[in-house]
């Protein structure tokens, strides 16, 4: 399938190797679904529209031009992964709980012909108590947890003036405002809410851009257990 109609709604021109790149994505995704829960979707039609189409329309909003990014709870790679391949600048980590995930990544970075991205098995509460905390200018995350949740997950690994990048639904108003909290205390500041579509689907999505103003607290993030017994 042709990414063509993807890059001309981000007026971008496609380079063929990346075309093949995320071809390439597809077919080794769907391959390996046989055999592992990567996603619920198997047309090759409906992966490039609900998952690379919906993972690079932000970038309509924000440059990522050599920023640094992580992926938290990233899953089958997304919205980190389809993010590099668009543009190879970013210097990317993916970081997920479940090593067999990570494994699937790292061996498709690696297929890809991926340079400076880092696949990374582990918690987000235990890795943003190690050298990454507050070390990106972008933390994403797409379909991972409810947003207070989501905030304190994310936000610790986010250096001051960069942001959380958080895709929701159209309709997160309710959410947004349980999070309200969450987002002063660990020092971050809610910027933009960002509604918009993407090509060949008559989805609506929100994106949350939260900046951080202020380190966050040392005794952030709590342990998971606390962080969904009481959400801030």
């Amino acid at each position: 399938m042709k990414m063509k109609p993807m890059f001309d709604f981000l007026k971008t021109e496609l380079p063929p190797q990346v075309e093949e790149q995320f071809a390439t994505y597809c077919d080794v995704l769907l391959e390996t679904n046989k055999v592992m829960n990567l996603t619920a979707i198997t047309d090759p039609e409906e992966v490039f529209v609900r998952h690379f189409y919906d993972s690079i329309a932000i970038m309509q909003f924000l440059s990522f031009e050599n920023k640094s990014v992580i992926d938290v709870g990233c899953g089958a790679g997304f919205p980190g992964l389809p993010l590099k391949l668009a543009n190879p600048s970013i210097s990317l980590t993916l970081l997920d709980s479940l090593d067999k995930r990570i494994r699937f990544l790292s061996d498709l970075c690696e297929r890809l012909q991926l340079s400076d991205v880092s696949c990374i098995h582990g918690r987000a509460e235990e890795v943003s108590r190690t050298d990454a905390r507050e070390s990106f200018d972008f933390a994403v995350s797409r379909a991972v947890a409810a947003l207070p949740m989501l905030c304190e997950l994310c936000l610790p690994f986010v250096k001051v003036g960069g942001a959380l990048l958080a895709l929701k639904a159209e309709d997160c108003e309710e959410e947004l405002a349980s999070a309200q909290n969450a987002i002063k205390t660990l020092g971050g500041e809610l910027t933009e809410k960002i509604v918009y579509d993407f090509p060949n689907s008559d989805c609506l999505r929100s994106l949350l851009v939260i900046q951080k103003i202020s380190e966050t607290p040392e005794k952030y993030p709590r342990r998971f257990a606390k962080i969904q017994k009481s959400p801030l």
